[in-house]
């Protein structure tokens, strides 16, 4: 795939998920992940989300996965981000100042062979300038953005859906939930 090859070079690119389009970059390149940075002129300080294609791939950048986690990943009705303590194998640059990291194990499939053949996490934020609305499809994505990717994804380009972003909740290695965004 010419995303995969993009990614392994540190390449960002523009890509449809399991919720709305978002910026991706290999999770594991502190470059690429200061470039998206730079592309939607968001603070440092302001943590990204990775995601990952199964539990044993998430298992390879947190700490522990504690039951409860799983259980809301099984039952959840819409894509789900969970914010998990401990993370590892990660440059500083996506955690929190705790330490914890936003991992969504997605199901789209699009998303699916993009880490299947690249063997990493990546980087998922949405495909915005910082501050301004989420673009909800393709249609809606500023010029300005597009112009600064390496690649932009053609599939799902016709979808006219507005698309939502994802659940998010912190989990602690106790099993206790804090909802941040339904």
């Amino acid at each position: 795939m010419k995303e995969t090859e993009i990614l392994e070079r540190g390449g960002v690119i523009l890509y449809p998920t399991d919720t709305i389009w978002g910026l991706g970059c290999d999770a594991t390149n502190r470059q690429a992940i200061e470039r998206i940075i730079r592309i939607k002129g968001r603070p440092k300080n302001k943590s990204l989300i990775i995601l990952v294609k199964d539990t044993g791939m998430l298992s390879d950048y947190v700490e522990s996965i504690p039951e409860k986690a799983l259980e809301l990943m099984r039952t959840s009705l819409k894509p789900l981000t969970i914010i998990y303590p401990g993370a590892k194998n990660l440059p500083t640059d996506l955690l929190s100042n705790d330490g914890s990291i936003g991992i969504r194990v997605v199901g789209h499939e699009y998303c699916q062979r993009i880490l299947s053949e690249l063997k990493r996490p990546i980087v998922s934020t949405s495909a915005n300038i910082s501050g301004e609305e989420s673009p909800k499809n393709y249609s809606q994505i500023s010029p300005r953005i597009m112009e600064e990717v390496d690649y932009i994804s053609m599939e799902e380009r016709e979808d006219k859906a507005e698309h939502q972003a994802s659940s998010v909740i912190r989990i602690t290695v106790e099993g206790d939930v804090d909802v941040i965004r339904e």
